[in-house]
């Protein structure tokens, strides 16, 4: 269970610069682009495709692309940013240097000659051994085969309730397809998927040289052994429950009671001496329990085997390849494999992120970028403060601890400090590209393990520099930009305020939010989990909270599938807060000056329309339907089009009143920030 990980902005985006000091002195600024619009759609009707419907139909999807948007388009100009330095790498670099093994690992997989030679010659030794392991040792398996991934997964971060301590937590996993969701659904999209994954695992098993008797039985036992699993996993929505995923048990207690998980065995094997694990499922445990007491010991190896082989599918031959993309289409619906140099771009630039996050920042990340950005987050965080002093709803106890969380933000831009040391990674490329990825996987292991028991290391970034991203992280109360995310076109230094609160200005504000959202909350200002609101506040914000839950269970995304209001929430609350701090912020950087009207557009209308500009982006059906499943976040048209619905000042902008169809009536709206 990784905590942080739900206050990710996956979809969202905030660049560098200090609004009010960027706009070109020798011409005007700059205010919507107007191709982004669609003329030929009301504003007061759909909000979403006036705004971006120009953007759209200029931008149609691509084979290769499930969904793509302005998001993706920053994505894509940074990949080629990053090949560009990997390609102008020394191919002659000394050994064990950082630039010999991005430039080996990169290259080892675009080498499609070599791959397709070795077949399955890279993984034939590991299946050997899987084929001879017994029920008994199948947890020694787990602790010491890199691409195991059946069952469960460990690993250290901040204990929630003691910050400044490292923990080991237990967590439910090893489901092929991912989500449970997949296995336990009836409908017509979740049986697809599953007739999908059915061929799938036929394939491979075919690949590593079984007959159609023995790929009947292995797909047969896979299905039916993560079915089980999945009816016993918590869904996505139950693990927004913090505290129900808290369950700290002694490793002595566990294996006392469930002896065929001998965690104290599993950390032994990795070289740890751990004495109490936080589990965050206690139902899945015993069901994991139960199934390496009575499965079949053939089901069981059916299953590691057809996990194995799927670690290891992307770094083998085409046919692998092929057969692992084959089950992607049926999953986003998307038609065409991404160019091979996209594909092997992205190993180095995730194993060895810092090391590429180094030569990135170097070239395209200025050190006044940093400076600029951390004064527009003080003008983000002073108009969030005055939105807590404004608040209803919430009592001045409360309001004044809210005010010490806000106030003791760890700001976190562009790079680390710190950069992370690789050089006990060792790329060899002697050895095939799979047994380098498994030493990788050893080493992030490794490094991670390092951490039980000792103090929380406050500066150490969870996402590389390059990466086109942003997040809070509540047990340590930060908010991190990465320099990939800090650039045109989210931030437009020749644009005016207007737009670039709109946009960036929102995306900080959405991160900041997140520190109060329905989960956020519920840590403190050192990051614990633990309860500081008064219980009428708590009940006040429920009440706002489950009726925003409401507002987006009733949308229908495509079909009959609804939105999750639930699974959504809290990003639902941090874009609604977003956008009220960032105009409170943009109105106070006019010092009560009036905006002027750009190209027939107030500055409130350039406002929202550059809120929805970030959000522009197509998507297929099957891309809905799994993001639906699975993503914390709304999608791209309600992240606008019903957030908006709440805020009055948005209605004033464009005139809309009751009877237009983005109107919602006054008493049906939901304010928390």
């Amino acid at each position: 269970m990784k905590i942080s990980n739900a206050y990710f902005l996956m979809a969202a985006v905030v660049v560098a610069g200090a609004l009010g000091s960027c706009n070109s002195k020798s011409a005007a600024p700059k205010g919507i682009d107007a191709s982004n619009l669609d003329t030929l759609v009301s504003p007061k009707d759909n909000f979403y495709d006036y705004a971006c419907g120009g953007w759209m139909k200029a931008n149609p999807l691509k084979d290769e692309y499930s969904r793509f948007g302005t998001f993706d388009q920053l994505g894509e100009d940074n990949r080629e940013q990053i090949r560009e330095l990997v390609l102008g790498l020394d191919r002659n670099a000394a050994k064990g240097t950082n630039e010999q093994k991005v430039a080996d690992l990169y290259d080892m997989g675009m080498d499609s000659v070599r791959l397709n030679s070795e077949g399955i010659a890279p993984i034939v030794d590991d299946l050997a051994v899987i084929a001879a392991t017994p029920r008994e040792k199948i947890v020694d398996l787990l602790a010491t085969m890199p691409g195991m991934g059946v069952f469960f997964g460990t690993g250290v971060q901040a204990d929630l309730k003691d910050s400044n301590v490292n923990a080991m937590y237990w967590g439910q996993g090893g489901l092929g397809l991912g989500d449970r969701d997949y296995y336990t659904d009836d409908t017509e999209s979740a049986k697809k998927v599953r007739e999908a994954y059915r061929t799938y695992l036929g394939t491979i098993a075919h690949l590593i040289g079984y007959d159609d008797a023995a790929a009947q039985r292995l797909t047969d036992n896979v299905l039916a052994l993560e079915t089980e699993l999945a009816q016993n996993q918590m869904t996505r929505t139950e693990q927004r429950n913090i505290a129900a995923q808290y369950n700290p048990s002694s490793v002595a207690e566990l294996v006392k009671t469930y002896p065929s998980v001998d965690l104290k065995h599993y950390f032994e094997l990795q070289g740890l001496d751990v004495d109490t694990v936080i589990v965050d499922s206690p139902k899945y445990y015993a069901t994991v329990a139960k199934a390496l007491t009575e499965k079949d010991e053939q089901m069981l190896r059916d299953y590691m085997t057809a996990s194995y082989v799927s670690s290891a599918a992307s770094y083998l031959s085409d046919d692998f390849i092929n057969a692992q993309f084959e089950l992607t289409k049926a999953i986003s619906g998307v038609k065409e494999q991404r160019p091979r140099w996209k594909r092997a771009l992205g190993v180095p630039n995730g194993i060895l992120g810092e090391a590429v996050g180094q030569l990135y920042v170097a070239k395209y990340f200025p050190e006044s970028s940093k400076e600029r950005m951390l004064t527009l987050v003080g003008n983000l965080q002073k108009a969030l403060g005055e939105h807590i002093d404004n608040l209803t709803w919430m009592s001045d106890t409360t309001k004044a601890r809210a005010h010490e969380k806000l106030a003791t933000f760890h700001v976190k831009i562009g790079y680390p400090d710190t950069w992370r040391d690789y050089s006990k990674l060792d790329i060899d490329p002697e050895l095939s590209y799979w047994k380098n990825i498994q030493k990788a996987i050893l080493f992030n292991q490794d490094y991670n393990n390092n951490d039980y028991g000792k103090p929380v290391d406050r500066e150490r970034w969870l996402m590389s520099p390059q990466t086109v991203n942003a997040y809070y992280n509540p047990t340590t109360n930060e908010i991190c930009f990465p320099a990939g995310i800090l650039q045109k076109p989210f931030f437009d230094p020749e644009a005016d305020d207007a737009v670039n609160y709109g946009a960036i200005g929102v995306v900080i504000g959405h991160e900041m939010t997140h520190g109060f959202d329905d989960q956020g909350r519920q840590f403190d200002k050192d990051g614990n989990f633990a309860d500081w609101w008064t219980e009428a506040d708590a009940d006040a914000f429920n009440s706002l909270a489950e009726k925003l839950v409401a507002q987006f269970d009733s949308i229908v995304v495509v079909g009959d599938t609804h939105a999750n209001g639930q699974l959504t929430l809290g990003e639902n609350i941090a874009d609604q807060g977003g956008l009220r701090v960032a105009r409170t912020a943009y109105l106070n950087s006019l010092n009560g000056k009036e905006a002027p009207v750009i190209d027939g557009f107030t500055p409130e209308q350039r406002f929202y329309l550059a809120y929805a500009n970030v959000w522009a982006g197509n998507i297929r059906d099957e891309e809905i339907i799994s993001l639906t499943i699975s993503d914390p976040h709304s999608l791209g048209r309600w992240r606008v089009n019903q957030t908006l619905r709440n805020i009055q000042p948005f209605f004033e902008a464009f005139g809309i009143t009751e009877g237009d169809k983005m109107y919602l009536p006054e008493e049906e709206r939901v304010v928390i920030w």
